[in-house]
């Protein structure tokens, strides 16, 4: 099982693609012996003068077929999920690769959230939401706006948990760095590298979906007396809006070349910084 840090990011099984495609045949060439009885120069005749048969080679066509790239078969969407699986430490999913290097990568040992770590927390996700909302509704690439109104928005689910939280007494802070500069670089990819920022859009939503609402569900058991928040509240079947947006993406990448599609999978281990960083909040 993920750690509940790690688990910010969906975890699913990941699809395999391998290419087990053999050649039909193999070709050689024969050795010619020219035999010394006279009868090879009657066969040399016949052979002049009878019909040639044309020689023809079968070549696979999966055997010509570009090497796919993981998840590739099932839409781009499925590419950019096995890339962030990847990204997970073996100990916060079995299928992760990523090899530990920095101190905040290790899973969390001692699982300890304050009300103001989380009050952090979601004040500056809500930032970086508000910039992406906003992002989607300016449209400063016109396929951004296929992705007005998925149901996924949570901005204003942040606005009615904050009043919450507010009327409990609580002080609400400020946005401070982590947030702050997320949506500063959400803001500058989405006017000058729209795939990057596709990658952003995919793992945020789909993060939150998956990994976030396990993180909300214990921190509600464990300080908030089980209320639950609306910033984990759908209207509508989530498994269908998360569909719906799939559909989305794998269209609008369809007009990309491999390329772009690289550079947009490239960005994945920002977006886990990034995100990483505003989540760290939920225990300082």
């Amino acid at each position: 099982m993920a750690s509940p840090t790690a688990s910010l990011y969906q975890i699913q099984t990941i699809f395999h693609y391998k290419n087990n495609n053999k050649p039909l045949f193999s070709l050689s060439s024969p050795t010619h012996q020219f035999p010394s009885n006279s009868n090879f120069f009657l066969q040399r005749k016949l052979s002049l003068t009878m019909p040639r048969k044309e020689s023809v080679i079968v070549v696979s066509a999966t055997t010509a077929e570009k090497k796919r790239h993981p998840g590739e078969k099932k839409g781009f969407v499925e590419e950019m999920r096995f890339v962030a699986m990847r990204l997970h430490t073996k100990d916060q999913a079995k299928e992760g690769e990523k090899e530990v290097k920095e101190p905040e990568e290790k899973a969390v040992t001692k699982w300890e959230p304050t009300v103001d770590g989380y009050l952090r927390f979601l004040v500056d996700s809500k930032i970086v939401y508000d910039t992406l909302e906003k992002i989607v509704q300016d449209a400063a690439y016109p396929y951004y706006a296929e992705f007005k109104n998925t149901g996924l928005e949570r901005s204003a689910s942040l606005d009615k948990d904050l009043a919450w939280f507010k009327e409990q007494g609580y002080t609400i802070p400020e946005p401070s760095t982590p947030g702050l500069t997320y949506a500063d670089y959400l803001k500058d990819l989405s006017q000058n590298d729209p795939q990057a920022f596709i990658c952003h859009f995919y793992n945020i939503y789909f993060a939150h979906s998956a990994g976030g609402r396990m993180i909300g569900k214990k921190i509600a058991g464990q300080l908030l007396n089980n209320q639950a928040l609306e910033f984990y509240k759908w209207d509508g079947d989530l498994s269908q809006l998360l569909q719906n947006v799939r559909d989305k993406l794998n269209k609008v990448a369809e007009e990309w070349t491999r390329e772009e599609k690289d550079h947009c999978l490239e960005e994945t281990e920002k977006s886990f910084k990034l995100s990483g960083e505003i989540l760290r909040l939920i225990l300082s």
